[in-house]
């Protein structure tokens, strides 16, 4: 099979090169921030662009430009597009049964303070989900809730990314720090303990920072005592858990602590009466008080039965079980193995893989599938019923999985085009100022990849490489990719999209991109700044 080995500059100019890498990525960027081009058009344009440069400019053969686009679109509906559809489809027999008011009852029975509920529901429930599930689960699902408890759905879309970073680098059973490992050759243990000492600082921070955004500093500071709470209880048990067990338990047990705490603190102390923060609705008519210990376990029984079973989905012993069930690895004719990346992004050439891994059994979606459907009959729905639902949910949800396809078949080519790797290159010019900006390029990973397993397995190996030729820690650099990089989740296309889809605000990924964008770069240099400390000041 022939084979085509990656030029990381096409150009013979370093900075020609990494402009025309970068054309891609602008014209999405600013395709997607337009009040004027919906986001399929936005994704359709950006895919067009990257084959173009792909194919004319890098050189790289059409059909394994072709080919790329394709695996990515694959991706984009196989796992991405799977946990979307059932998870608007458990929200919304949630919603048909109307056991949906009575969670937003329960939650409001906690605080109606919709500063203290939005921590709750996208920090601290949200990184339960990121943690048993990741891939886009958590803010599809803390997206949805958030509607229901009342917000503005394009507020609900913005808050879920901010929420969703901290505990995005051990999401799905530590995946991301599994598979950078894989990819460096470094001891596992010490890349979870090294971004478990990155890390917690922003799980405290989060919270703060995510209720500044949506009321602002003064109001924030009323509330600081769930602030804390809610972040210190989940940052004590990931710098624990990550440092002395490892990176597979990490978000769920600090979730659960986090969860905990909260409500314990919330039945002794209430933030003061804010007109403007509280949820009018439940304090109005009593919704809290009104609803029995029986109503409220029923409706909570969606929810629980799916944090259940995406639990036990993300177990190592489960997934086992099912992928020898049925987890067929299909390699992609004409491209696996047939793009050659070489050095210095990785030591010695090294061809890439390209198997899509339909593991439709032991996927996270499958269990949302399940969870739906189960969930359905115990409230009482018929199945009749709960057929008509999920196919008026494939049609709602139908253009947003359109979109996702083509933002991942863009992020594929921009992969095996190696155009990642020349503005990952960019980066290593930096010298002395290396850790800040190798944490950056985490953050540019997973805004392109729209994961940080992706952005860990493209770029963990090239910061090996870099941190030795520049003297700094290899395996502080590899765990500040990923530390980096959940930064960079609350803006990749993905994402927003995903977001767009569960709170039901389609065609307005553009303002969403936007209202995320800065917070996104001012908390990834933040990591960077921290990242330097370690390296230059503090030590590891």
């Amino acid at each position: 099979m022939p084979t085509w080995s990656q030029v990381y500059d096409p150009l013979n100019s370093g900075f020609l090169s990494t402009l025309v890498a970068l054309i891609p990525i602008v014209v999405l960027l600013g395709a997607l921030s337009s009040h004027r081009i919906r986001a399929h058009w936005a994704a359709v344009g950006g895919l067009i662009v990257a084959l173009g440069i792909a194919i004319f400019a890098v050189g790289m053969p059409a059909d394994l430009a072709l080919r790329a686009a394709g695996f990515g679109a694959a991706y984009g509906l196989f796992p991405l597009g799977w946990i979307i559809l059932n998870t608007i489809f458990l929200y919304q027999l949630a919603v048909d049964s109307g056991t949906f008011e009575t969670v937003q009852r329960s939650l409001a029975g906690l605080s109606t303070d919709r500063r203290i509920q939005l921590v709750l529901v996208a920090f601290s429930f949200g990184a339960f989900f990121e943690g048993a599930a990741g891939f886009g689960t958590p803010v599809a699902v803390t997206g949805a809730l958030l509607v229901g408890l009342g917000f503005k759905p394009l507020d609900a879309a913005v808050y879920s990314l901010i929420a969703n970073t901290a505990p995005v680098a051990f999401g799905a059973l530590g995946t991301p720090i599994i598979a950078l490992q894989g990819v460096t050759g470094l001891d596992l243990r010490e890349l979870s303990a090294t971004v478990g000492s990155q890390l917690p600082w922003f799980s405290v921070l989060v919270p703060f920072w995510l209720i500044a955004a949506f009321v602002g500093l003064r109001r924030m500071w009323e509330v600081w005592p769930a602030l804390l709470t809610a972040g210190v209880a989940f940052a004590v048990p990931q710098y624990a858990i990550s440092t002395y067990h490892g990176p597979w338990l990490v978000d769920i047990i600090a979730a659960v602590c986090s969860m905990v705490a909260l409500a314990v603190l919330l039945r002794f102390w209430q933030p003061p009466n804010d007109p403007q923060a509280l949820d009018q609705h439940a304090h109005g008519s009593g919704l809290a008080a009104g609803t029995s210990r029986a109503t409220t376990m029923r409706a909570w029984i969606p929810w629980i039965v799916l944090s259940v079973l995406v639990f036990a989905w993300g177990t190592p012993q489960m997934k086992g079980m099912l992928n020898a069930i049925s987890a067929p690895q299909i390699p992609i004719e004409g491209l696996h193995n047939a793009i050659i990346r070489t050095p210095p992004v990785v030591a010695v050439d090294k061809p890439e893989t390209a198997v899509f891994n339909f593991n439709w059994i032991s996927a996270s979606g499958t269990a949302i599938f399940l969870a739906a459907w189960i969930s359905g009959l115990m409230l009482g729905a018929r199945p009749t019923k709960m057929l008509r639902t999920y196919g008026q949910t494939l049609v709602r949800v139908g253009p947003s999985l359109l979109t996702i396809s083509a933002m991942l078949a863009l992020g594929y080519v921009t992969r095996y085009s190696g155009t990642d790797a020349i503005l990952g290159l960019a980066f290593a010019h930096t010298g002395y100022l290396y850790p800040f900006f190798g944490t950056m390029l985490g953050w540019l990973g997973v805004a392109l990849t729209g994961s940080d397993t992706s952005s860990n397995v493209l770029f963990g190996g090239l910061q090996v490489i870099t941190a030795n030729q520049v003297g700094v820690d290899p395996t502080l650099m590899a765990a500040a990719n990923s530390s980096g990089g959940v930064m960079g989740k609350m803006i990749d296309a993905q994402s927003i999209v995903v977001a767009g889809t569960a709170t039901q605000t389609r065609g307005q990924e553009g303002a969403i991109l936007r209202r995320v964008f800065w917070h996104s770069v001012a908390l990834a240099s933040l990591v960077g700044l921290l990242v330097f400390a370690q390296a230059h000041i503090f030590g590891t």
